[in-house]
């Protein structure tokens, strides 16, 4: 494994959510590993942007536009081009990272291309996305022609282009066998809980031990001092954010919400004075909103599977989803978290409500977590590609 030549591929780097974290993971197992995007935005990635500000990265002719910061979106119609002009001959093995951007197209012809799918393009395949861009007329014309075209593309790249996928979940690969008709191994994301593991031993030597009610391991939510709820993730319309906001104003409670998007505006309009907008943060300061919070509101649809829910697990937090995609596959009913079904106030302040009256075991929560670990994903990540290679 030492002696492989190894390149990573990403769609671009102007945000920072799990796809971009699962890259953060590969290039730990591969450091000498350059990344290959379409472009890149310091701007927008803020903070986050020090993570990949010394590694080697190559950018496609996508730069050479003019604006195409801001015309990245429609232009994706030239994505699949963007990626097939790397010359990846030298590489041995070939990793891309995709969702939407068509990291995939690139052609590895003298090593093996493995796909690590977060999930086909939504937009492609109808599920909600980050913006409501079928509202406008003329974008829903002429956005329905470049999706049929790009739906084309999607699997003829998909079929020829890859040579293995991985899938970030069940959710996943089952959206891969439909649209695809090719079979995939899951291999869940990797998800930092080291911090996750001092908060849990803290809270429970500071948990009283002869109650009634409570036992060093026990905690009811609303016997917790802190007093707010917390929202973790982009500020797009598939995330719900809105009804997170509106159920806060509606019965009071604190809300804290994370994450940088479109919607900011929008978002800042309908809230009322309890609800509060920090924007980015750094991992110290979500790792202190994770451990303080009542629990994560996470209305997010159809995810594909969901890394910020596994990340509140990880400090002990319970989480209220809505009942689709991944995390169907992560929160238990009961255990460590409750479901919603309906986008409405009404059933999400139900579920709230019910997660503010159940007991949860806050250790069990943890260590249900540890499954998802960074380290567990890199081990299953070299035994997958060892399988390949040899």
């Amino acid at each position: 494994m030492k002696k492989i030549r190894v390149a990573l591929v990403h769609d671009y780097l102007r945000e920072y959510g799990g796809a971009e974290r699962v890259v953060e993971a590969l290039h730990e197992i591969f450091p000498d590993a350059p990344l290959y995007v379409s472009f890149t935005d310091s701007l927008v990635t803020g903070i986050h942007w020090q993570k990949f500000s010394d590694w080697r990265i190559y950018q496609s002719w996508l730069t050479k536009i003019p604006f195409y910061k801001q015309l990245f979106s429609p232009l994706r119609i030239f994505a699949p081009q963007y990626f097939s002009k790397f010359d990846l001959s030298q590489y041995d093995l070939v990793i891309s990272s995709t969702n939407a951007y068509f990291s995939k197209a690139v052609r590895v012809k003298n090593g093996i291309h493995i796909c690590y799918c977060h999930t086909p393009a939504r937009s492609l395949y109808g599920y909600t996305t980050m913006t409501d861009w079928k509202r406008n007329p003329l974008m829903k014309f002429f956005g329905n022609l470049i999706n049929h075209y790009l739906r084309v593309m999607d699997l003829y790249i998909s079929r020829n282009n890859v040579d293995y996928f991985i899938a970030n979940s069940k959710e996943t690969a089952k959206r891969i066998q439909k649209f695809y008709k090719i079979d995939s191994t899951v291999i869940y994301p990797p998800i930092q809980i080291d911090k996750g593991r001092k908060f849990i031993e803290k809270k429970s030597k500071s948990a009283p031990k002869n109650s009634e009610f409570l036992n060093a391991n026990n905690m009811s939510i609303s016997d917790k001092k802190e007093e707010y709820y917390l929202f973790v993730g982009r500020l797009a319309m598939s995330k719900h954010v809105d009804l997170a906001i509106k159920t806060a104003n509606l019965k009071g409670f604190n809300l804290k919400v994370v994450g940088t998007g479109k919607g900011l505006d929008y978002l800042k309009e309908i809230a009322g004075p309890n609800v509060e907008f920090l924007g980015g943060v750094n991992d110290k300061e979500l790792g202190e909103l994770y451990e303080n919070a009542k629990a994560l509101l996470y209305p997010a649809e159809d995810e594909d599977f969901g890394m910020v829910p596994i990340e509140a697990m990880g400090h002990g937090v319970p989480v209220v989803a809505h009942k689709s995609g991944g995390p169907l596959e992560t929160v238990i009913e009961g255990e460590n978290g409750v479901f919603f079904t309906e986008f409405t106030v009404i059933d999400f302040a139900k579920a709230i409500k019910k997660i503010e009256k159940t007991l949860f075991d806050r250790n069990k929560i943890y260590k249900y977590s540890l499954k998802f670990s960074k380290e567990r994903f890199k081990e299953e990540i070299l035994k997958f590609i060892e399988s390949k290679i040899n």
